[in-house]
């Protein structure tokens, strides 16, 4: 079938699927999924039928440069996967075949942990929303750290260096005090640094206790100041960026504009997600039945955009922004582009939209 013909059709495709996955809990669905996608791209000639039909057209006007004061990152195009959907950077592979220019692996911390007990995973399918707490689960900064190098080195044995690039976002250990946050940061910026291509410090996660707090300057200027002694003394330092809950009043929001500013930072990441359940479609008693945990997808789009122009006005552009929140189509990423942002993130809309959406948003930012 053509692949024209097959990404028109795709949409009808993938929503008869998703009716039939969102009748099971979601945090199995995503790794049924995952690693049926994983299986199939172990035969050769689907993974290339798969990368035909899902990769975005090759095209220099979705070509990105993130600019930064150490290096000069270039996208085959702006359409990420926010952190969170591959923590342990088990299906880079699969992610690269379906056209994402960047994957941010993580949430890592430096020792395994497990995350909040299940159910922790959530759909709100009337707000086309997801709620999370998951608190966290990873395999750990050096058993994560081994498999990065591992996938690296095995697209170098192949002769053809991935483009993919890769950010790593690292945190802290639920159990680790926020006196000694610092140090969990340091320890997962040198196991993960030979192996990714910039790195993002959350501190905005409600899903650990007392993270947000870490967002206060003074916190926050120990963490990164830390982490750029260290990048600095490297022969080939990577850029770091904060990522910043939706959460943050205006003046919070300034707080951050002027500390990252005043330590050159290389860049935003804006922004997690919300503690709020304000206007919310979803049944009230359905919502508390719930209980807490990081709403997502298009609920926090308008903040999401609110705070990218915020960062915008307040920094003239000097540094860049990765948009994240509410991406569901061309449309949406192309209101946060003209916000401010440089590259796009999706992560609720991946999951609704369906492996297409990279190419759909590409195709649409062109013409756009």
């Amino acid at each position: 079938m053509h692949s024209v013909s097959f990404i028109n059709f795709a949409p009808l495709m993938y929503t008869f699927l998703r009716n039939i996955l969102f009748l099971f809990p979601p945090e199995g669905v995503h790794y049924f999924s995952m690693n049926l996608l994983k299986g199939l791209c172990n035969i050769r000639w689907i993974r290339k039928l798969i990368k035909a039909l899902f990769k975005p057209d090759k095209d220099d006007r979705l070509v990105t440069t993130l600019r930064t004061r150490y290096s000069s990152l270039r996208f085959s195009n702006p359409v990420g996967l926010g952190a969170g959907f591959d923590k342990n950077a088990r299906y880079l592979r699969e992610l690269e075949c379906l056209g994402f220019g960047f994957v941010e692996i993580g949430t890592v911390t430096p020792k395994p942990q497990a995350g909040n007990d299940k159910p922790r995973l959530f759909r709100l399918t009337k707000d086309k929303a997801l709620v999370n707490r998951m608190g966290f689960n990873n395999d750990g900064a050096a058993v994560i750290a081994e498999r990065l190098r591992t996938w690296k080195e095995s697209q170098s044995h192949a002769g053809d260096a991935s483009p993919l690039i890769i950010g790593g976002n690292i945190g802290k250990n639920k159990l680790t005090p926020n006196e000694d946050a610092w140090k969990d940061y340091e320890i997962c910026f040198r196991a993960l640094f030979d192996w990714v291509d910039y790195f993002v410090v959350n501190v905005s996660s409600p899903n650990t206790p007392g993270l947000r707090a870490l967002q206060e300057k003074e916190s926050l200027k120990k963490i990164l100041l830390n982490l750029q002694y260290i990048n600095a003394a490297k022969p080939q330092p990577k850029p770091i960026l904060l990522k910043i809950a939706p959460d943050l009043s205006e003046e919070q929001v300034s707080d951050v504009v002027s500390l990252a500013k005043e330590i050159q930072l290389d860049g935003i990441v804006a922004t997690n997600t919300t503690i709020s359940r304000q206007a919310l479609q979803t049944k009230a008693s359905l919502i508390n039945d719930i209980g807490q945990g990081g709403l997502s997808g298009k609920p926090v789009q308008q903040k999401s955009t609110q705070i990218v122009q915020q960062i915008m006005a307040e920094t003239n552009g000097v540094i860049p922004i990765i948009a994240s929140g509410g991406i569901f189509n061309g449309k949406d990423a192309s209101e946060k582009i003209k916000s401010g942002a440089v590259l796009v993130q999706v992560w609720t809309g991946f999951v609704y939209e369906g492996p297409g959406i990279v190419k759909k948003i590409c195709r649409q930012l062109i013409i756009a």
